[in-house]
């Protein structure tokens, strides 16, 4: 149940496809009129795509240290592979990452990977025209890289479509949105170069390779198909360096929705089950038992008092097929397994002592405690934040040189922060000991009475929040920024 073999954990992070490119380049046509109709037609459908998809920011509260590199998970701690892009916010340990998602319902339901929120404790999602809204995470499955976060619109949300990734061809082309690099929203082309792809992230890997660019940022994003369905999420690239070498993965449509569709419906995957582990017959095991051919799953357990055994399957059967189709491989059958709804009668044909024979099998739901052994998500984070009356930060004036270094850089005056008391808003919004407070509001300061006014002034005028200047001890890029600081005065 490893998402990634420690051979390949360095090279996989996870992706949405999402880079500008020439549309004209995958659709030449050499009747010039008709090149021209069908680019019109592709922008107009991406157009009345874009709003179905979205930007999806997050905060992490993370161990002490430097930022992950880019070619590492780029989601925080955790097992699960991916391309977020990491933001240190200065002076603590959260740090920022942004991804993508799109909308399923008009509700306000979003799907991402489940690497774009695992740790998360707060998650905000920008829309293709500027709108920023708070969201939550629903429900997630850490195996499937799956997570449903939602947002309150108070108005309908255009929603996207779920299409048919079972119908896809390598050589069909495909397009999706997302937000590469944290730039903002995103389109690339490109084709599906293969299909039932093993990177052995888990069992039962199926993903959908595409050359469409991937990079960091573009987790969770869609993969669309040419009538503007989604046949895939975007999660996986294979890169030795930090950005894509045409090598993406997205989990197939028909996967990510019976994902979703039980996340929805239980909370968790809660997928079928009868007991058995199986491995591919290759052509190694086919020849030690004396088959003409290597198809087939090979039983190697049957758990006691399981369905498996219950139906009389025993350790060594070969199953051959599955209600009279023939899984590609091992992974296909346990994608079936899995997908069978709990009480349903399955027909598995094994081979056995040469033979062939029909066994029907009753799945079941697979045992909660088991399953979360192996797929228990890590819960959302929420930290214990506090908001004291001094804001849980403490003042002090400057010392006369650092004055005077101040005022030759910035032409004014400030306070020094410090102490940040920790798990307090300040503290979780970035302010740190050493920082110097430029204004309160409109308004500069040079004493730390004056801090206090301004604050107290903020909370007279019963606002929530009390915006101030600050200029960081430590930064990436130079100068100061304004911090909007949780008055508390209403608890929002």
């Amino acid at each position: 149940m490893d998402r990634c073999q420690a051979s390949l954990r360095q090279l996989l992070s996870a992706a949405a496809v999402a880079v500008v490119t020439t549309w004209a380049a995958a659709f030449l046509s050499p009747a010039p009129a008709l090149a021209e109709e069908t680019g019109a037609n592709q922008a107009e459908l991406i157009r009345g795509l874009l709003p179905t998809v979205v930007n999806i920011s997050v905060r992490k509260d993370e161990p002490p240290g430097p930022v992950a590199a880019a070619t590492d998970a780029g989601a925080g701690p955790g097992p699960g592979a991916g391309t977020t892009t990491p933001i240190p916010d200065t002076g603590s340990n959260i740090k920022s990452y942004v991804g993508s998602g799109f909308v399923i319902d008009p509700s306000g339901l979003i799907v991402t990977n489940y690497h774009v929120v695992e740790y998360a404790f707060e998650v905000t999602v920008t829309f293709s025209d500027g709108a920023r809204l708070p969201a939550k995470t629903l429900s997630a499955s850490r195996l499937a890289d799956l997570a449903i976060v939602k947002v309150d619109a108070k108005h309908p949300i255009p929603a996207a479509h779920w299409g048919n990734s079972d119908k896809l061809q390598v050589g069909d082309q495909v397009f999706a949105a997302g937000n590469p690099f944290g730039i903002g929203l995103s389109v690339s082309a490109g084709i599906v170069s293969g299909l039932n792809r093993d990177i052995q992230n888990s069992p039962y890997d199926d993903l959908i390779q595409t050359d469409a660019p991937i990079n960091h940022g573009n987790s969770g994003g869609p993969l669309f198909d040419m009538q503007g369905n989604v046949v895939g999420v975007n999660s996986t690239i294979i890169s030795p360096t930090t950005g894509s070498v045409g090598l993406g993965f997205a989990i197939p449509a028909a996967s990510a929705r019976f994902v979703v569709d039980q996340l929805l419906t239980y909370g968790w995957v809660r997928p079928g089950w009868i007991g058995v582990k199986v491995q591919t017959v290759t052509r190694e095991i086919a020849d030690a038992m004396g088959l003409a051919r290597a198809d087939g799953s090979l039983i190697s357990w049957v758990l006691p008092n399981g369905p498996a055994k219950q139906a009389g399957l025993a350790i060594g059967d070969v199953i051959l097929r599955y209600n009279g189709l023939t899984p590609s491989d091992d992974r296909a059958l346990l994608r079936d397994i899995a997908h069978t709804a709990a009480g349903d009668t399955i027909t598995l044909t094994v081979r056995r002592d040469g033979d062939e024979r029909n066994i029907p099998v009753v799945a079941e739901a697979w045992p909660r405690n088991q399953w979360d052994a192996r797929d228990a998500p890590v819960p959302v984070m929420q930290p214990k934040i506090t908001i004291p009356p001094d804001l849980g930060l403490a003042f002090a004036p400057l010392p006369p040189d650092d004055k005077a270094k101040l005022v030759a850089q910035t032409g004014q005056d400030g306070v020094l922060v410090t102490k940040v008391t920790p798990n307090s808003d300040s503290s979780v919004r970035g302010i740190a000991s050493g920082d110097v407070i430029l204004r309160v509001l409109d308004k500069p300061v040079v004493t730390p009475d004056e801090v206090r006014s301004g604050i107290d002034a903020a909370r007279a005028a019963k606002r929530d929040y009390v915006l101030m200047l600050i200029l960081p001890k430590k930064s990436d890029t130079p100068g100061p920024k304004w911090v909007a600081l949780h008055l508390g005065t209403s608890g929002g």
